[in-house]
């Protein structure tokens, strides 16, 4: 019975040896699945938040366009109400809107209608009286409706310019109350496309500006009059304001992950669509690869298991699975990018992922036993350290944290760390657990993009929203300390005879030239040079009087006529500017305002230029004008 016994029970140690195997290798399968399923939910949620940012930012961006087309709309309705019925009016206006014409910037036009669709004044270079726009939706729609607020209309072909176009228009009135006529403001749809062709999306991602309805008003394709004002989908959720959603456009065999974001302030939004299938490509690739390999090695770990069980039955299989189980940790803890620190309760390292050698050079047992906070940067590290106190005094069970790490190589990084409390079973804490992430490439990206809202991409200097900052603070400051404030306009002579004649790069060279000039002759740190528009520069000038004005005036003028840029188109040979000055007392004038310190230096710089150009006027001076002209004076 014995001898029966002996026979029977090894026979089934490879039965229960198989078992065991194919149940470690399902549980393998099972894990990698579930952590294959894992990164993939990651990828397309990670999608759906890059779409959410990027539709929020281009909603801001629309938002912007469609609040600067607005306050211009604003404008010249005032002036048709305010003026309607005088004499010369209309001769105003028109010449107003020539004046702007260059400062439009995004905005394509601006148009004035009468009553009966008559063109009455316009930006674009056109004969009015071959024009009529009463049979434009928009104008129907003013003309029957006493709504005078803003109305974005669908995208229409301009009759003057034959290009597809976003219209924005209000109406404007008679003194009486009666229907006087439509202001309109046209965009281009083909900026929103060059503008949205930017943003990588993939190239079967779409980004979509829309009406509240759903109907397409521009695009990142090239403007279709088939697209332009349908329908992309059935219904566009309104409530929340923002969203995800997943659609399938006909044709296409893969379902399309999409962000919307409706606008706050007009009734337009953003749609930011990419198929999943573009998505996913890259981790369906890895993904296919790495549940090769790991089939691979479950087959090497079957046929090495089977030898094991054979000759060392019971022991040599604890220790395959052993290993097995080791090799997988250490596949998962050398893949991930973020560190994973244990702090101790006297705030030194027990342990540290392999990802720090990537990340900050170290290797993980060159930190064992050092403070948490010793590779900080001296400025950062009372912030940390306070995190570590509120966790330590249980304030907070978590806190996140930014701050700056010195690497082995003495560079320094951003990095984000999740910090967390870890309590033992009875609540007594035992330590910090920190998840640290290298962040220096977001904040790169963070500060390049703070810099180009307030920049002039060609020429370096303030654009014309940070001059608009600058003088509204700068007024402020004059008014409450009683100090003056000067503005010079400069304005470089006969600029566009020089694009005409050397080509739009080497005017693009003048430009920089002539902006690296006034940067260098307004040495003031409080000075602010700014480029006002096109071939126009200003600065302002805190704290200056009119003689300092004018000192500042000749030296710029000076220093042009010592670069020496050839214009032969330009009396004197080479590029010169006229400037126009203009000082005030914000403290003392108390009727004047930023508007009219700009008023000023823009008088006294048109008067240089009928004065000869090449020369500095100051509001208030009274300047010869050549023979054909009497003596004028700027208001000052």
């Amino acid at each position: 019975m014995d001898v029966g016994a002996t026979k029977v029970g090894p026979s089934r140690l490879p039965l229960w040896a198989a078992g065991v195997l194919a149940l470690v290798c399902s549980a393998i399968l099972a894990f990698s699945g579930w952590s294959e399923w894992t990164s993939r939910n990651a990828k397309l949620h990670g999608a759906e938040v890059d779409l959410g940012n990027l539709a929020r930012s281009l909603t801001q961006h629309v938002e912007d366009t469609f609040e600067l087309a607005d306050s211009l709309l604003r404008g010249v309705v005032t002036a048709l109400e305010t003026d309607d019925g005088k004499p010369g009016a209309i001769e105003r206006l028109q010449t107003i809107l020539k004046a702007r014409k260059a400062t439009l910037g995004r905005i394509r036009g601006i148009f004035a209608y009468g009553a009966n669709g008559d063109w009455l004044a316009t930006t674009e270079d056109v004969t009015l009286a071959n024009y009529n726009n009463a049979d434009r939706d928009y104008f129907t729609h003013h003309r029957t409706s006493a709504d005078r607020s803003l109305l974005i209309g669908r995208p229409v072909q301009s009759k003057s310019g034959g290009q597809w176009v976003i219209t924005l228009s209000r109406r404007w009135n008679h003194a009486d109350g009666s229907f006087g006529g439509v202001v309109l403001a046209t965009i281009d749809v083909a900026y929103f496309a060059e503008f949205y062709r930017q943003f990588d999306v993939g190239p079967e991602g779409t980004i979509s500006l829309m009406s509240r309805e759903g109907l397409v008003l521009a695009d990142n394709a090239e403007p279709d009059p088939s697209r332009l004002g349908r329908p992309v989908l059935e219904a566009i959720p309104y409530h929340p304001r923002s969203g995800t959603m997943r659609f399938r456009r006909a044709g296409e065999e893969s379902d399309r992950i999409a962000f919307y974001q409706h606008a706050q302030r007009y009734p337009f939004l953003v749609l930011a669509t990419r198929t999943e299938a573009e998505v996913l490509a890259r981790w369906l690739r890895d993904a296919t690869v790495r549940f090769t390999v790991l089939l691979s090695l479950l087959a090497l770990v079957v046929a090495i298991g089977i030898f094991l069980v054979r000759q060392l039955l019971e022991r040599q299989q604890l220790a395959a699975a052993l290993a097995a189980k080791e090799e997988n940790f250490r596949l998962l803890a050398e893949g991930s990018s973020d560190i994973v620190t244990r702090i101790e309760l006297d705030e030194c390292i027990g342990y540290v992922s392999p990802s720090t050698s990537r990340v900050l050079g170290w290797h993980p047992s060159q930190l064992l036993g050092k403070r948490a906070v010793s590779g900080v940067h001296p400025l950062d590290r009372p912030q940390l350290q306070e995190i570590l106190d509120q966790l330590r005094r249980g304030i907070a069970d978590e806190a996140r944290v930014t701050y700056r790490m010195r690497r082995r190589d003495k560079s320094e990084i951003w990095v984000e760390a999740t910090v967390r409390a870890t309590r033992r079973p009875d609540g007594e804490l035992d330590g910090f657990v920190a998840v640290t992430r290298d962040v220096t490439q977001q904040k790169a990206l963070q500060g390049r993009l703070e810099t180009l809202a307030i920049e002039d991409s060609l020429t370096g200097l303030a654009n014309r929203r940070r001059f608009d900052e600058r003088l509204l603070e700068e007024w402020g400051r004059a008014y409450r300390e009683k100090t003056s404030l000067g503005l010079l306009m400069i304005d470089i002579d006969h600029f566009k005879a020089f694009n005409d004649t050397y080509g739009h790069p080497a005017g693009d060279e003048c430009l920089h030239t002539v902006a690296s000039v006034l940067a260098d002759e307004a040495q003031r740190s409080s000075d602010l040079v700014a480029r006002y528009g096109g071939e126009e520069f200003a600065i302002l000038l805190p704290n200056t009087d009119a003689e300092g004005c004018v000192r500042l005036g000749e030296r710029i003028r000076r220093a042009l006529h010592a670069a020496g840029l050839v214009h032969a188109q330009n009396p004197a040979g080479i590029v010169t500017a006229s400037i126009g000055g203009a000082v005030c007392r914000p403290g003392l004038e108390r009727s004047a305002g930023p508007a009219s310190l700009i008023e000023a230096a823009d008088h006294a710089l048109y008067l240089a230029k009928d004065g000869g150009r090449d020369r500095m006027v100051m509001a208030g001076e009274v300047v010869e004008l050549p023979s054909s002209k009497a003596p004028a004076t700027i208001p000052a």
